[in-house]
């Protein structure tokens, strides 16, 4: 029987790690930006206008803008054309000229943008103003053909990326430090442990206490006033040596998967666990009735169904307490139970207190 363990984690010693892998400095993120625009240029495969309807009046919106009136009424069946959203992540630091990727997506019901042209879309934050523009030529990784009522079709098609497809137009304000030099680090996994470890080994290098912590996640530092003191006082800081505290036990169950997974801090108790699956079969055989020669009876199917159930035998057994995590697998190992059959064994033994570990269950 297989055990659906995908990834065991062995306990090893913690292990020093850069302070910019735990932690990063308030203010500095991405920002998401998001457009709808249109592209062109597509061989037949674009929306069908009488079922996306504002991909038509997209296209007459940006004609009029253009100097081009389409009479009122008109019913322009295009499949060239296709409305679609475009994405794209604007990084901290970005200034007016940078060039961004970008992700074009179909939001009617067109069948390919393979070929298409991404015409001038302006890229929008959270506040509503425009802070880059994307434009260019789709590249769609995926393919597809159809023919005679057959189709055959690989990746997917409705969507695709412009790399380098937009032009920053104007920088997201952001001020490090305006507080008199004052900067927040921000760690990406909250725990006090680890933040008194970052606060102690940032005042122990410079000396002076730079670093105070203000809970478990922020960690307030006094930078230099000017912004070149600053980049180098930030660098610095990034670059030191900090070793965390270990992760809290956890044992994550993904339901729809049926994977399993342990850390290395997972131990057990000593408990005992009986295990036995019940099975039902049902076997349906049809057979035809059919009546007598000149009879006035109709030919019908019978079904004939066989209902079994089986259930195998659970005994007692022993799960001696583990302290190590190859003793933990091996222990659960022993049961021989299915993964599914190991989800319920877990959360059994977490409610009877033997599993010494956080359950989470994706």
């Amino acid at each position: 029987m297989l055990v659906a363990i995908v990834c065991l984690m062995l306990a090893l010693p913690a292990q020093a790690e850069r302070l910019r892998d735990l932690a990063t400095f308030a203010g500095v993120r991405d920002n998401a930006l998001v457009g709808y625009g249109l592209v062109v240029g597509l061989d037949g495969t674009g929306d069908q206008t009488m079922q996306a309807p504002f991909t038509g009046q997209s296209l007459t919106n940006m004609l009029s803008q253009l100097g081009i009136t389409v009479p009122p009424g008109t019913n322009m069946q295009l499949r060239n054309v296709a409305a679609v959203m475009v994405t794209a992540d604007l990084p901290p630091f970005s200034q007016p000229g940078q060039r961004l990727d970008i992700v074009v997506s179909s939001v009617g019901n067109a069948r390919s943008l393979r070929g298409g042209t991404l015409l001038m879309t302006p890229l929008k934050g959270a506040d509503g103003d425009t802070y880059a523009i994307a434009q260019g030529n789709l590249l769609v990784s995926g393919v597809g053909a159809q023919a005679g009522g057959s189709s055959v079709q690989i990746n997917q098609q409705a969507g695709g990326r412009i790399s380098g497809g937009a032009m920053v137009e104007r920088e997201v304000p952001l001020d490090l430090g305006a507080n008199g030099g004052v900067l927040s680090l921000q760690l990406k996994e909250a725990d006090f442990g680890t933040a008194q470890r970052v606060v102690t080994a940032i005042n122990n290098d410079f000396g002076w206490p730079v670093a105070a912590a203000q809970d478990g996640r922020t960690i307030q530092l006094q930078g230099p006033p000017t912004a070149n003191d600053r980049v180098n006082f930030m660098a610095r800081i990034e670059s030191l040596d900090v070793t965390p505290v270990e992760a809290m036990a956890k044992v994550v169950i993904n339901s729809r998967t049926g994977s399993v997974v342990l850390n290395s801090q997972v131990t057990l108790h000593r408990a005992a666990v009986a295990h036995g699956n019940l099975s039902i079969t049902i076997d349906t055989d049809y057979q035809v009735s059919q009546p007598a020669p000149f009879g006035d009876g109709e030919t019908v199917v019978v079904p004939d169904s066989n209902i079994e159930i089986q259930q195998e035998e659970g005994t007692l057994r022993i799960v001696e307490g583990r302290a190590d995590l190859v003793d933990v697998v091996n222990a659960l190992n022993a049961l021989g139970a299915t993964p599914a059959d190991l989800m319920s064994i877990l959360e059994a033994l977490k409610a009877a207190g033997s599993l010494r570990a956080e359950l989470e269950i994706i």
